[in-house]
């Protein structure tokens, strides 16, 4: 009987439901939805917290900016940062460049450096890490093309904690600062010079007067000469000749 009453409940619900007026567009059925529901409440949730943004930075626009310029530098950093083939043609270019600088004017220090890193790349022992803002460029100790057991075991690749020990150069904002440093005055050669006085290996700035006065007497070389400037020039040559002839003959009457 429990199960006749079932039956017979069930069918009144299905022929009442069937009987009920459709209510309402497929649209708004879909808005009433469990997704549409849960739609709708992101995206109220999405503009609350943009016009919160919009309020803050109105309110504190001090703030604000010092944000947006953290976030704008943060991008520049990792935007310009080197690669490992930036890396490579900045030290070709510096080995080409001391390669045209003769020996006895070569800086010792520029080129012990970078020999020694023309000698790794030689050897395939440069390896390049990238750290978000930077770049990093160590040394290794074999080539990764290397069939040694050592150089292919991961357990026995070079740990971390050597990192900063093997660390050749940082690149950071376009640049790689190490190569910079070692080639400020890489024509300039210091062993020359070591064995002068030391107020002698100390040299200074010109002047800003000093400066003008060597672009004035520059200048002043590459004008051509008049014929009046000429002239008076042998005329004054001629008149150092007469004293000069004069005073001879008075010695000679004076012996």
């Amino acid at each position: 009987m429990a199960s006749l009453r079932a039956i017979r409940r069930m069918f009144c619900t299905a022929a009442d439901t069937a009987a009920a007026p459709v209510t309402g567009s497929r649209w708004e059925r879909l808005k009433n939805s469990k997704a549409g529901v849960w739609c709708r409440s992101l995206f109220s949730d999405y503009k609350d917290a943009s016009w919160e943004v919009v309020v803050g930075l109105w309110e504190r626009p001090v703030k604000a900016s010092v944000y947006a310029s953290l976030l704008a530098g943060t991008w520049a950093c990792f935007y310009t940062k080197p690669d490992c083939s930036s890396f490579e043609a900045t030290l070709l270019e510096c080995s080409n460049q001391l390669g045209l600088l003769s020996p006895w004017i070569r800086n010792g220090t520029s080129d012990s450096h970078i020999q020694s890193l023309v000698k790794l790349r030689n050897e395939g022992r440069l390896r390049h890490a990238s750290l978000g803002l930077l770049s990093l460029v160590y040394c290794a100790d074999y080539d990764p093309d290397t069939t040694l057991y050592e150089a292919q075991c991961s357990n026995l690749s070079v740990p971390w904690r050597e990192l900063p020990e093997r660390m050749l150069d940082v690149g950071f904002v376009g640049r790689w600062w190490v190569l910079d440093l070692k080639m400020k005055d890489c024509d300039v050669n210091e062993e020359e010079f070591k064995h002068l006085p030391a107020h002698m290996q100390v040299t200074l700035p010109p002047s800003v007067r000093e400066v003008e006065r060597n672009e004035k007497l520059h200048k002043e070389s590459w004008l051509v000469l008049t014929l009046e400037e000429e002239g008076e020039e042998t005329n004054v040559v001629n008149i150092k000749e007469e004293r000069v002839s004069e005073e001879s003959q008075i010695a000679t009457l004076k012996e």
